[in-house]
């Protein structure tokens, strides 16, 4: 099987439905590939069809193998379904749909873009008679190669862009140069700004010929005119050229640049616009021939490569994201139980499985004296860092059960703050409870799925009461409800990440998916009842991505000793 280069770096040409065009440089191995990038993903795509964990690029010494991730529809090379794959260069990568993206896969071998320029530059001086040719001419070319070699570096955009204009200023002798990008409103900003010398030229004190603007994004190429007393009356009259006395300006868009064949002409393979190269000079024929068709080669290199920094720009933001969520998960991780105590009537077990870096998915198991265990397990809605701040803050109000405070009093002050708060824009599910050494448990439902009961093999559903979440309902009550556990009852909770999991069908793995793990279980370790839990909802599952969090509580009572307290009446939610 062909293999790809030993050591080239490699490229993906990402081609969109609407038909724009970007490069991304494979950075990492696995580089994953999917829809949205909450879920670590290095190439996000915004197709919602594309599954969250779609593909992924792995080097395996010297070859690049794409693997399929859980892409709904499967993954193609070049038209054919594969698993994983060796990847060649020039293959095509799609995701089993007519109307979406298409990635082309290149090693840095086969970029050729600097020898592309040059037989283009070349072919444009052949074609010069000895009069035509400036003086210079080679100065200038070698300046526009060096250009577009360090265009391709990876250096930070604001280098990039400084870089390309201090060359253009340079090669074309203007008296100064800015970079114009759109500002989201329909005109242009100014990036960068370069006078002559290389000196910074402020966006304040620029104004550009909004004529010759105009008219080159009519036109879709380059307006240049060596003498404005010469030139289109609309543009000799236009009032910025009239004001600053110019006499000479080059305007020429920059755009994304799509795949071609050869068939098509150059000026059909543009895709986004991206900006404006803008340079102007007081002298008139400031801008030779020359100059132009040199200065027009480095833009369409630019184009492309302004594109790939600004995408290298992002992926060092999102980098710098992951970093920060990183931390986050680790601290939030480290405030969920770690090697449950070893209490004289309860054993437990807990897992919690976050679909983003951080989740808002909660759970605990702690003492409150008198031979009573608190048990709490609680879902924020929403995800990602906003969810993840909640949950770690009733993770702090619900710590305060353990010195005396009435948890009944706790859920209601817990809701009317965030009803309160409604900016906050969420709410919590939560379902607490309350076990003595006899086996009363006394709960709290709010808004939770309710847990299930393993009783020798058989399943119990006892849990009928519930209330609002909090946060949703300003004023709702929270009432007190309880059951008896038996010796050996196993309780299950878990977040409705579980219940709620789903196919690639789409179809919802639910509480009858759950029943069906559990059933049949006479006592097993907890660890492996866990166990047994999860691999049932991956199964159903078959690497579709999912939604919500997944957790999982197991807690088992075992029957008080001789001698043990009484139990609490029935209903009393007594604190320590």
């Amino acid at each position: 099987m062909p293999s790809s280069p030993t050591s080239g770096e490699a490229i993906l040409e990402v081609i969109a439905p609407d038909g724009s065009h970007s490069i991304v440089r494979v950075t990492d191995s696995p580089f994953l590939i999917g829809r949205g990038g909450e879920t670590g993903n290095h190439l996000n795509l915004n197709d919602r069809r594309i599954s969250r964990l779609g593909a992924a690029i792995v080097r395996k010494g010297n070859q690049y193998w794409l693997e399929d991730r859980g892409q709904r529809w499967g993954i193609f090379v070049s038209g054919e379904k594969v698993e994983s794959r060796a990847l060649e260069d020039g293959n095509v990568i799609t995701f089993g749909l007519t109307d979406s993206y298409e990635i082309v896969f290149h090693t840095s071998e086969g970029d050729t873009s600097i020898e592309d320029i040059f037989n283009r530059i070349e072919g444009i001086s052949r074609n010069k008679t000895e009069s035509e040719t400036v003086p210079g001419g080679l100065r200038k070319l070698n300046l526009l190669l060096e250009a577009t070699m360090l265009l391709q570096a990876q250096l930070p955009l604001e280098s990039v862009l400084g870089t390309m204009l201090d060359h253009a200023v340079s090669v074309t002798d203007a008296d100064r140069g800015v970079l114009l990008e759109p500002d989201g409103a329909g005109g242009f900003r100014v990036r960068v700004g370069r006078a002559k010398g290389g000196g910074r030229l402020s966006p304040e004190s620029f104004v550009a010929s909004q004529t010759a603007v105009r008219q080159a994004l009519e036109r879709r190429s380059s307006v240049i005119t060596e003498d404005l007393a010469r030139a289109d009356l609309n543009l000799q009259a236009a009032q910025s050229v009239v004001a600053q006395r110019l006499r000479a300006v080059v305007v020429i868009p920059l755009y994304a640049m799509l795949a071609r064949s050869n068939e098509t002409r150059m000026d059909d393979h543009r895709g986004e616009l991206l900006g404006l190269l803008y340079l102007d000079s007081r002298r008139p024929a400031a801008f030779s021939k020359l100059d132009r068709q040199i200065l027009d080669a480095l833009a369409m290199e630019a184009g492309g490569i302004l594109d790939n920094a600004r995408l290298m720009e992002r992926e060092r933001q999102r980098l710098r994201m992951d970093q920060e969520l990183t931390i986050a998960r680790n601290v939030q991780q480290a405030l969920l139980p770690r090697g449950f105590r070893d209490f004289p009537h309860v054993l437990a077990n807990g897992i919690n499985l976050p679909c983003l870096t951080v989740g808002g998915d909660y759970f605990d198991v702690f003492p409150m004296g008198d031979g009573r265990t608190g048990l709490l397990i609680a879902d924020v809605s929403g995800k990602g860092l906003g969810a993840a701040l909640l949950s770690t803050m009733l993770q702090g109000a619900f710590s305060a059960m353990t010195i005396g405070v009435d948890p009944a009093k706790i859920m209601q002050h817990l809701n009317c703050f965030l009803c309160e708060h409604s900016d906050v824009e969420r709410y919590a599910t939560m379902f607490f409870g309350v076990l003595d050494s006899a086996g009363h448990l006394d709960y709290i439902n709010a808004g939770h799925p309710p847990p299930m009961i393993v009783r020798h093999g058989e399943i119990v559903q006892p849990f009928t009461e519930t209330s609002f979440p909090v946060g949703l309902i300003p004023n709702a009550e929270y009432a007190v409800s309880s059951v008896t556990l038996e010796p050996d009852d196993t309780l299950v909770l878990f977040s409705d990440g579980v219940t709620e999991a789903m196919d690639p069908d789409e179809e919802m793995f639910g509480r009858a998916g759950l029943l069906k793990a559990l059933r049949g279980q006479k006592n097993p370790p907890l660890d492996q009842l866990q166990k047994r839990i999860l691999e049932a909802v991956e199964s159903f599952t078959r690497g579709a991505s999912q939604a919500d969090d997944v957790t999982v509580l197991l807690v088992r009572y075992r029957a008080a000793a001789q001698g043990a307290k009484p139990a609490m009446a029935a209903g009393a939610l007594t604190p320590a």
